[in-house]
């Protein structure tokens, strides 16, 4: 049997009741990216995305987010257990994870923690301010060029990022730095992720390049992928999957440098692997675009994800099962640069899956009861029952 579970970064579909508490009460990062810009999304749509609760809606002149008569898919609303809005927390709830005290977040690092970084990592730093990561490089790229230290950074999640030019210093370096900060920030200092985040520059300008690492914590319990892998099921990622499960559970983990290429990978498993459980992440839509507040190249990240999925779907077998989720929101149109704190689609496809409405599920982690399920492993009964046939 294979099993495929799509991470589309940030795609949230509408603010959680308790998103005032995050800033977030007008975020809907889809409803707001259709509103705004219009998006044309065929298969996930035929699929049941906008029969979802809440998620259909009118703006007037014609326009609005319609439901289809006969969605394909089993469909529904997640909302996060966890209190927060950031990458690792959502990731780990799909896996079964619901994390009881999320990693701190930092407006600004402390001096005695910046003091200790600059020891471990033999460089000083210039910054440590929450920021937008593309928005700081241009604005301290210049002194950085000049001085040569790395820019320290966080944000509105539980991160500590440096950005460095390659040609200032080598990317192995910046990992070694990276490295060491990852060794200074754990206890009562923990983030969830240390985050290289290096750039070049050209005419003036500085730009990311796909060199991002991530350096995550080691899950602080079990997940699905221990649960799986344990059982002997064949465990595969695409993506930043490995690096936020800090490899743990998976077999074979297949890294990415943005959405092409990580379509390009999840197609080449749809037609060949043999059986398994493929756990993939699509990252462009918050790195790129989200973080960004370009709701026109979300959108057409969106619609490329969907027109992959349309050439993929028809290949799937007469047992695999397909999964659509995101990990928390991060909308394009709203002042914030940071993630939402939004509910989160579950679309479930193949040939065994009954369509119908699930209705608004509490928990992430509904997902990685499935899966389990799905193999017959200690999941949630209920759910696989309801959904397959």
């Amino acid at each position: 049997m294979r099993v495929f579970l799509v991470v589309i970064d940030s795609f949230g579909i509408g603010a959680m009741p308790d998103a005032d508490k995050f800033g977030d009460a007008e975020s809907d990062t889809y409803g707001n990216i259709c509103r705004s810009v219009g998006v044309s999304l065929p298969t996930l749509v035929s699929l049941g995305l906008n029969n979802i609760d809440g998620v259909a809606k009118e703006f007037g002149n014609g326009a609005g987010i319609r439901p289809v008569e006969s969605p394909r898919a089993a469909y529904a609303r997640l909302q996060e257990k966890t209190f927060a809005k950031d990458t690792t927390a959502g990731h780990y709830e799909i896996a079964g994870l619901v994390l009881r005290h999320p990693y701190r977040i930092y407006k600004k690092f402390p001096p005695d923690v910046v003091a200790d970084l600059e020891s471990a990592a033999g460089t000083h730093f210039i910054g440590n301010e929450a920021a937008s990561g593309t928005e700081i490089i241009q604005r301290l790229g210049p002194e950085h060029l000049r001085t040569g230290c790395p820019i320290l950074y966080t944000s509105q999640d539980s991160v500590l990022q440096i950005a460095a030019d390659t040609s200032i210093v080598p990317l192995g370096r910046q990992y070694e730095i990276c490295e060491a900060a990852r060794r200074v920030m754990v206890g009562e200092r923990a983030v969830g992720r240390v985050i290289a985040r290096p750039f070049i520059h050209e005419n003036g300008k500085f730009i990311r390049t796909e060199d991002r690492k991530d350096y995550a914590l080691e899950p602080p319990g079990e997940t699905m992928l221990d649960v799986l892998s344990a059982n002997h099921v064949r465990v595969l990622s695409v993506g930043k999957i490995y690096d936020l499960f800090c490899g743990r559970g998976i077999a074979e983990g297949h890294h990415t440098g943005n959405n092409a290429e990580g379509l390009e990978t999840l197609s080449s498993l749809v037609e060949n692997l043999s059986d398994g459980f493929v756990f993939v992440n699509l990252v462009d839509t918050d790195m790129l675009y989200g973080h960004r507040n370009n709701a026109k190249g979300y959108a057409a990240a969106l619609e490329e994800i969907d027109g992959a999925l349309a050439r993929m779907l028809p290949q799937l077998r007469k047992d695999d099962v397909f999964i659509v989720t995101a990990d928390h929101g991060c909308d394009p149109t709203t002042a914030s640069t940071d993630h939402s704190r939004e509910y989160v689609p579950l679309l479930i496809f193949g040939d065994r899956v009954r369509p119908q409405n699930l209705g608004t599920l509490l928990g992430f982690d509904n997902i990685a009861k499935f899966v389990c399920a799905l193999y017959g492993l200690n999941g949630d009964a209920d759910i696989y029952e309801k959904i397959m046939r």
